[in-house]
């Protein structure tokens, strides 16, 4: 029994230590990596897959943000809080979109999903961006309405939402990216609680996963941020890219299913 507890627990390790890993080094929650071995590995279905992930990642943005505020003081605590502000309204509000979609539907939204997520890694380089840091009240109005629309992805796609808060924050707002990717890890703390609690009470959330995902994220997430600002980023996000580009396409092909 404990012998048997033990792998299961180190496989769930693995997952989660990939996903913080990942998470850490691009600043993302790292659920657009956990979700799909949970699916394809775990054999968890899309909507506790969703609601499992949810609940770790807060757990990265803890462990993440840590680091890049101790390492290099990279962390905007006034921009967390206001993209914290309205994801947190928004959060509940996705995860029970989420939960009323069908697995097949669900799986093919999170396909479309990942792609996009990918190619905006992949190509930012190249998308046009303020050339100065905003400030004042356009800086404002963009973090809020950054947070109120990952608010409702994070807690439908079951994301930490720095996929989309760190494209925010660097292309609108003018952020440098590391400084994007530590505040986004920060903010994702409350807004990804927030929608893991919604899921919980869902009964999308597998408790039993967590003993090994928990420390597994931690652990790559520790990690990923140490080394995040030692990388060169263009290489790493584009193998990052084409394997997730790869994955969404195999979720878009999901077989339509009664259910």
């Amino acid at each position: 029994m404990i012998r048997r507890f033990i792998e299961v627990q180190s496989m769930n390790f693995l997952i989660g230590f990939l996903a913080g890993l990942f998470g850490g080094l691009v600043g993302i929650g790292g659920g657009v990596v956990m979700i799909p071995m949970m699916v394809g590995i775990k054999k968890l279905s899309q909507h506790q897959a969703h609601g499992t992930s949810l609940v770790v990642l807060v757990f990265t943005g803890i462990t993440g943000a840590v680091i890049y505020y101790a390492t290099k003081g990279a962390v905007d605590f006034v921009a967390a809080g206001l993209l914290a502000t309205t994801a947190i309204l928004t959060a509940h509000k996705g995860a029970h979109l989420a939960h009323d979609l069908p697995e097949w539907k669900l799986k093919k939204i999170f396909g479309a999903f990942i792609i996009v997520i990918s190619l905006l890694l992949v190509l930012k380089t190249y998308i046009p961006h303020v050339s100065d840091p905003l400030g004042g009240w356009a800086k404002v109005i963009i973090l809020l309405s950054a947070g109120a629309l990952t608010g409702l992805i994070s807690g439908m796609m079951g994301v930490g939402g720095g996929s989309l808060m760190v494209p925010a924050m660097v292309l609108l707002v003018g952020m440098n990216q590391h400084l994007a990717q530590g505040s986004s890890l920060l903010a994702m703390i409350p807004a990804g609680a927030a929608g893991a609690w919604t899921h919980h009470k869902l009964g999308n959330v597998q408790t039993d996963l967590l003993y090994g995902l928990i420390p597994g994220v931690i652990g790559g997430a520790f990690l990923g941020s140490s080394i995040a600002n030692y990388l060169p980023e263009n290489i790493l996000r584009v193998v990052f890219g084409v394997v997730i580009i790869w994955t969404g396409i195999l979720f878009l092909r999901a077989p339509k299913k009664i259910s």
